[in-house]
């Protein structure tokens, strides 16, 4: 099995004809044609930009609409997220030397070619090989992240989708996990569940968009802090300031695992007209808010915080309603960046 098929799946389009053979299809290419009809998707539906008044109330009801949405939906929305433990084995006490290799293999090389600043870390191309040596030396930094007291904290919980499927799924005794959500409505939801064990498990309220919020651990004493499509719905202004905070609650040798919307997500094409706040910043129909991230403007924010890259890869799959005939292009980023033993991160004040 190569390195490819471990990191998104093995199931390639090498014929076009055989699109609705199945449901979905792995790491597929875009034609210049389908790369031009998306940006112009993407400029039809953000010409025109709501106004300061409409800007103004999303920001700061952000947290009412959440609570709506979730007071609606309660915990019937979103699926358990299993996938998590294949993308992300690190949680579940996967061999984390193997997963650097395989995602740069992957990873497109725009991010590593443009940088210059980060001469520890390793540069990201197909090939992969040039990068096997550093990765492995920025896991051996990890060694206590499956040993005792481990601790993660998920931040956007939702109503438990994550948690409770990782500590299923993670039997480590010593292992301790802390989840936050903006709505406390959410909270609420999760604590409410039969499977809440304050032994083991601690939920509670807090806005990430805050630099000043205060979280119920120290810094420096998590094992890994997951971002998993919760930073597309802060204000852009903002995202920056929150992963510099998150980076300090992490250990040395510590792990950032990131998953979120793609720039040019069919998502973001579906938006019609009068949704766009700014670019590649829209609102839904429910007041929630959505951002469609860039591969290098993700690297820029974890790099500037203090933290290295490990994986920053593109998931381009093709989903396919065969019997509607339709196929759905999704895009999305994931993310896994490691702070470093050697320097602190930034603090705020930079």
């Amino acid at each position: 099995m190569t390195s490819k098929d471990k990191l998104y799946g093995s199931r390639y389009l090498e014929n076009s004809s055989d699109v609705f053979q199945h449901n979905a299809w792995d790491d597929v290419e875009w034609s210049e044609e389908l790369q031009q009809e998306a940006a112009a998707k993407v400029a039809k539906n953000s010409q025109t930009l709501l106004d300061d008044e409409a800007q103004t109330r999303f920001e700061t009801e952000a947290n009412l609409m959440w609570d709506k949405f979730y007071g609606i939906h309660q915990n019937r929305f979103f699926k358990d997220r299993q996938w998590l433990f294949k993308e992300f084995p690190e949680l579940v006490g996967g061999d984390m030397t193997s997963t650097p290799a395989a995602t740069a293999a992957a990873a497109p090389s725009s991010v590593g070619e443009t940088s210059s600043s980060e001469e520890s870390s390793c540069t990201d191309t197909r090939q992969g090989a040039a990068c096997t040596d550093e990765a492995a030396a920025a896991t051996s930094a990890m060694t206590g992240l499956h040993g005792k007291s481990q601790r993660i904290l998920e931040v956007g919980c939702g109503v438990g989708n994550t948690v409770f499927p990782l500590l299923r799924s993670n039997n480590d005794p010593d292992l301790f996990v802390y989840c936050c959500d903006f709505s406390s409505t959410a909270i609420d939801i999760v604590k409410s569940q039969a499977e809440y064990d304050t032994a083991r498990c601690h939920a509670f309220v807090c806005d990430i968009s805050d630099e000043e919020a205060q979280y119920p651990m120290e810094d420096g004493s998590l094992d890994v802090v997951t971002l998993i499509f919760v930073l597309s719905a802060l204000q852009p202004c903002k995202m920056a300031g929150a992963i510099r905070r998150l980076t300090r609650l992490l250990k040395p040798g510590g792990l950032l695992l990131f998953r979120d919307y793609g720039h040019h997500d069919l998502a973001q094409l579906r938006f019609k007209a009068g949704h766009c706040l700014g670019e590649n910043f829209y609102v839904r129909g429910d007041g929630t808010r959505c951002y469609f991230f860039k591969q290098e403007e993700l690297h820029d924010m974890f790099s500037t915080a203090g933290l290295e890259r490990m994986q920053n890869a593109v998931d381009r799959r093709l989903q396919v309603n065969r019997g509607r005939q339709l196929t759905m292009y999704r895009v999305w980023i994931q993310c896994k960046y490691c702070k470093p033993e050697t320097r602190a991160a930034p603090s705020d004040a930079t």
